[in-house]
């Protein structure tokens, strides 16, 4: 509920400080005295637009706070969304600073909030019903959650959500499989050659480098040959000529019978001896060269065809082995998913048909149980009307099946019609304040039981309604607020008589400006109040009197 409203700069309010409580509160006062302004900062703090003439003259600024407290479970739920939280004790504080220029500066608890985040907040806290102002209950689309508030049959409510998420998501894959499909068509067939192209190809890693030298020897083949050959020919000699090897075993025995007489004669005669091993092994070596150079004929065009595939291949795959072999992979995998998602396709196909049964089926149940909750709820505000002074009034809740969606399919509209013979007409139609006002408080009434929202404030709910009527008004008000906090801005005596805490809202002039204070009133204060609303300026001693005996008859009736 809302405990501690405080106002700085409002309009002609310089500084007010409102402490509410926690049943059915009024605002009385003479025209233009700014019982209105109350309700505009109240409309700010919850987030509604504003203008730079809120501020009163000469201040810079603007200042409204809230102190909500015990908030509910949805006020909680609604925080917590948004990435706030309540106090400890389940107290919830927010602060608008409006400047000369327009701009705001709002908080929750402390924090920095948006004007939206605030108004947010607010569609959860209080619920303002003025003249004009008619909000959610002249929404057909809000008209829904009326119904449901008093079907009980949250479990279902529950269960139906459920169900069409899960509708919704699968609905949402299958269409998203459904799109990929189509390009599918299209990237299979490329992806299936892709894939036999680079495993026909199989490639190995190092492969162009390998191919690359032997290529480039092939190439040089002839010059290596003759130089093969020439070394060849210098080690082993021919018929004329003895070979570097064999002259040097030669001359190597022919020092070998001096080797004991010094070291460094023995030492030369061994290094000869290794000589000889390593041209025995450069022989082979190069003998091999020889060998490798003497193999098919067609081996270069073979490495050329090779090479040439692996460089096509590299134009279109990545120009490294590696690369090639990752673009397989990839399209391995592509491949694979494609797969996948076919066969995922064909089973959310199968729970598509499942899952759109099940959301029927609840969403039937759900709408008999609506309209079987609707019946009820027609003669309930009726006869609450008709307590209100307003017995010929017809009222009626029309159904009309809409598409499925998160609430259901039923698309739910109050009708009323004020005067007999007229057909019915949606409520928001409706041209009366006074009328709109009643209609407005026998459903709120109806509802109070299970409405969440803490707060309901009524703005001049009196307008058009004669004394009879307003007592009624006052006495429903009164009901009302049992089970959620009511705040009326009123002219009627008979509805101010009814409430657990009354404030009047008077106007003052001091040192040439206008000032509005706020004051709660006692037993003795509110007698004069009540007897000025009835009386005028004059108040005479009658007029208290039945201030007094309304004031005690209210009571009594509570």
């Amino acid at each position: 509920m809302l405990k501690t409203l405080e106002i700085e700069n409002i309009a002609v309010i310089e500084q007010a400080q409102i402490e509410f409580s926690s049943g059915f509160n009024v605002l009385t006062g003479e025209t233009g005295a700014g019982k209105s302004i109350v309700v505009d900062s109240i409309n700010a703090i919850l987030g509604e637009r504003t203008s730079r003439e809120l501020v009163r003259t000469g201040a810079d600024f603007a200042f409204v706070s809230a102190l909500f407290t015990d908030i509910n479970e949805t006020v909680k739920s609604k925080l917590s969304d948004l990435g706030y939280s309540a106090e400890e004790d389940d107290s919830l504080l927010l602060t608008r600073r409006i400047s000369r220029d327009g701009k705001s500066l709002c908080k929750i608890n402390g924090r920095s909030a948006t004007v939206s985040v605030l108004r947010e907040i607010g569609s959860v806290l209080v619920n303002i019903h003025g003249q004009h102002d008619s909000q959610a209950l002249l929404n057909p689309d809000c008209h829904y959650k009326y119904i449901d508030m008093l079907s009980g049959g949250q479990k279902l409510i529950n269960e139906y959500k459920a169900a069409f998420a899960d509708f919704i998501h699968i609905r949402r894959r299958l269409k998203q499989l459904t799109v990929q499909a189509e390009k599918n068509d299209n990237n299979t067939e490329l992806l299936d050659y892709e894939i036999k192209e680079l495993e026909d190809a199989d490639i190995k890693e190092g492969e162009i480098e390998k191919l690359t030298a032997r290529k480039k020897a092939l190439d040089n083949a002839g010059d290596a040959l003759e130089a093969y050959n020439s070394l060849l020919s210098v080690i082993n000699g021919d018929d004329e000529i003895a070979g570097a090897r064999l002259s040097l075993l030669t001359a190597a025995n022919g020092i070998e019978k001096f080797s004991e007489y010094s070291e460094d004669n023995a030492k030369a005669y061994s290094l000869l001896q290794n000589v000889d091993d390593e041209l025995e092994t450069v022989k082979s070596l190069i003998e091999n060269s020889v060998q490798a150079l003497d193999l098919d004929p067609g081996e270069r065009e073979k490495i050329e065809e090779r090479l040439d595939l692996l460089y096509r291949l590299g134009k279109k795959y990545g120009p490294s082995e590696s690369d090639m072999l990752k673009s397989l992979e990839d399209a391995k995998a592509k491949r694979n998913s494609i797969n996948t998602d076919e066969e995922e396709l064909e089973r959310l196909t199968n729970e598509y048909d499942s899952a759109l049964e099940k959301v029927e089926n609840l969403a039937l149940k759900l709408s008999e149980l609506r309209k079987k909750t609707a019946n009820k709820f027609e003669q309930d505000v009726k006869s609450q009307l008709e307590f209100l002074d307003m017995p010929k009034i017809s009222f009626e809740v029309r159904f009309d099946k809409g598409i499925l969606s998160s609430t259901g399919v039923d698309k739910i509209e109050f009708l009323i019609s004020t005067n007999p013979g007229e057909p019915p007409k949606p409520l928001a139609k409706i041209a009366s304040g006074g009328e709109l006002s009643r209609i407005m408080l026998a459903i709120k009434n109806i509802i109070a039981y299970n409405d969440t929202v803490g707060t309901l404030i009524f703005d001049e709910i009196d307008t058009g309604v004669s004394g009879r009527a307003s007592g009624k008004i006052g006495m429903k008000l009164k009901e009302v607020s049992k089970n959620t906090q009511v705040i009326t801005v009123t002219h009627s005596a008979q509805i101010a008589a009814f409430a657990d805490t009354h404030f009047l809202i008077a106007k003052d002039f001091e040192n040439g400006r206008t000032y509005t204070r706020v004051s709660p009133l006692d037993f003795e204060k509110r007698k004069y109040e009540l007897a000025r609303i009835m009386g005028g300026l004059q108040i005479t001693d009658a007029l208290l009197e039945s201030a007094r005996e309304m004031l005690l008859n209210a009571q009594e009736d509570n």
